[in-house]
């Protein structure tokens, strides 16, 4: 599958609020965290971090979240909930990873992951990331483990 990458417009970012995910991974639906789904829908304070990302047919596929900081970019990303565990992560995470260095030549990219996130784990680790820290977060209403990884060859 193809990836194209663009600014995330209001419409993009109001269909991936109503994203459903799955058993344990709910954990990623945007309405989980208060915080996180004001972010995603208010233009001003998701400001020009967040990217569309669509196939080949135009269809959003995904979203890539770009934090800079010192010339570290925090990378987040998310697939369409239909499209998860069909084998297509490794190379969505490697656009994101591409469009980063084009757009951002950063001398680093972390990201974070939920710690029982092991299949998003181990796809981030085939791309060359590796366990930095594990510390907990609070989020969605709780305490829970995440796990900061960095890429080990930017």
């Amino acid at each position: 599958m193809q990836f194209h990458i663009e600014q995330l417009t209001q419409s993009d970012a109001e269909t991936i609020a109503t994203w459903h995910y799955d058993g344990e991974y709910a954990f990623y639906d945007a309405e989980a965290d208060a915080d996180d789904l004001a972010e995603l829908l208010d233009p001003a304070l998701r400001g020009d971090s967040m990217f569309g990302v669509r196939d080949g047919a135009g269809e959003l596929v995904g979203f890539f979240a770009f934090q800079i900081a010192d010339g570290v970019v925090d990378y987040g990303l998310g697939l369409r909930p239909d499209l998860t565990g069909k084998g297509l992560g490794l190379n969505f995470v490697r656009a994101g990873l591409d469009f980063a260095r084009t757009r951002f030549s950063p001398k680093n990219i972390q990201l974070r992951v939920a710690a029982f996130n092991k299949r998003a784990i181990k796809v981030y680790q085939r791309v060359g990331f590796r366990e930095v820290e594990h510390y907990m977060n609070r989020t969605n209403g709780g305490e829970f483990e995440f796990v900061r990884m960095e890429l080990m060859d930017t």
